[in-house]
């Protein structure tokens, strides 16, 4: 996920500028001065603004290393394609978008535009309650902000991740464990991975930024078992 090279504040870009060795101005008639007021108070009015906007930034939640990242004997639906995605604890209701693999093998991840509040599933992973692993991913922010998955670091074991399906179903899966993972040590095979019960694997980027690369160093990843479902009724 790329980023400018400016200092990055959610949207913000931040350039304030002391100027140095600046003679006194000359002596103005007072309409001038009054406007020289008015500029220097739209100034300062600025400056505070920016100001309250770095302190009242919102920075992603830190997951916590709680569960575990396995899962057992449960129950399992047919294969249905994803429609949306809700997990009430964190305030998350999107639909899915459906994304495979890059030319360089690795896989696709949402546009950053407009594609930064929605989630996507990974086309060549299990529907969201197959038996094996379906894997969902979306964005930790952008140039402008939060975007869909900013605050997956927020959940815990227990938590639950409702996922929509064409045929009229809603899979119910329950959080089991949260892990970050430094990109220079992901565990593939465990995150894609088939597993015998039906697993969801959600996955956004975490940990620190750095600027060097444009990209975040670590990825969070949520994980969860697939516990009931109901279908839709008329």
């Amino acid at each position: 996920m790329a980023e400018p090279e400016w200092r990055r504040i959610y949207g913000f870009r931040v350039v304030i500028s002391a100027p140095s060795g600046v003679a006194p101005p000359p002596h103005r008639p007072l309409r001038a001065r009054l406007a020289g007021f008015a500029a220097a108070a739209f100034l300062l009015a600025g400056v505070i603004a920016i100001g309250v906007a770095i302190a009242a930034q919102v920075h992603a939640p830190q997951p916590v290393s709680a569960g575990t990242t396995g899962g057992g004997p449960g129950p399992a639906l047919e294969r249905s394609l994803p429609v949306s995605v809700d997990i009430p604890a964190i305030g998350v209701s999107s639909s899915l978008l459906s994304l495979g693999l890059n030319q360089d093998g690795t896989i696709q991840v949402p546009p950053l535009t407009p594609g930064a509040d929605e989630a996507a599933w990974y086309r060549y992973s299990a529907t969201p309650g197959q038996r094996g692993t379906s894997v969902i991913e979306g964005h930790l922010d952008t140039y402008h902000g939060p975007a869909v998955f900013f605050r997956l670091g927020a959940l815990r074991p227990g938590n639950h991740i409702n996922v929509t399906l064409t045929d009229g179903i809603t899979a119910v899966f329950r959080v089991t464990g949260v892990r970050e993972y430094a990109k220079s040590d992901f565990p593939a095979e465990t995150i894609y991975g088939g597993n015998g019960y039906a697993a969801l694997h959600l996955i956004t980027c975490g940990g620190a930024f750095d600027d060097a690369s444009h990209h975040y160093l670590s990825s969070v990843v949520v994980f969860a078992t697939l516990s009931s479902y109901r279908r839709l009724t008329a």
